[in-house]
């Protein structure tokens, strides 16, 4: 656990470069592959763009004050992913009685206004339900899920041990 905290900058940077990577596949799996998203996953998208640009920025700096700021937000935003991740796999084990595809997520934002667009996000449609695609008998949300947590619980370690009196800040 050592090597988390003694150069928390490289951390962070390692963990916006995973966040890319993702991303990158992501695209992979809509553009080449031909799964189409769900709003849910949009959602999850937006999370991960986050944590990706807040840990960068939090890297970008060695001033103790900027990496931690910018570390609470990404702590923030992967929690949100998590949460959203964490709904749609509830969502995909234990699927509506009806299930019925809705708005896609541009078309919700568009036509609703956003205090109306959120809750029929997080309700999910029939599209958020289908399991596409697996990897290991996890499907993306249960990988999102997993990742998403795994940045939280290492951003609350740079957090909690602060980088330690004696870390470099490289």
């Amino acid at each position: 656990m050592n090597w988390i905290t003694v150069a928390p900058r490289r951390t962070l940077a390692l963990m916006s470069a995973a966040c890319v990577a993702m991303l990158a596949f992501g695209m992979y799996l809509q553009h080449v592959v031909g799964l189409e998203p769900c709003p849910m996953c949009i959602v999850q998208r937006y999370a991960l763009i986050g944590v990706a640009v807040f840990a960068g920025l939090a890297s970008a700096r060695s001033q103790k004050s900027w990496w931690m700021s910018w570390a609470v937000l990404a702590l923030a935003t992967a929690g949100f992913g998590a949460f959203t991740a964490a709904r749609q796999s509830w969502l995909q084990w234990y699927p509506p009685e009806v299930a019925t595809c809705g708005r896609d997520f541009y078309g919700m934002i568009e036509h609703y206004s956003l205090s109306r667009s959120i809750p029929m996000i997080f309700r999910g449609s029939g599209d958020c339900t289908a399991v596409d695609w697996t990897f290991l008998g996890g499907s993306i949300a249960n990988w999102s899920f997993v990742w998403f947590t795994a940045f939280a619980v290492l951003l609350l370690v740079l957090l909690l041990r602060r980088g330690g009196a004696h870390a470099r800040y490289a």
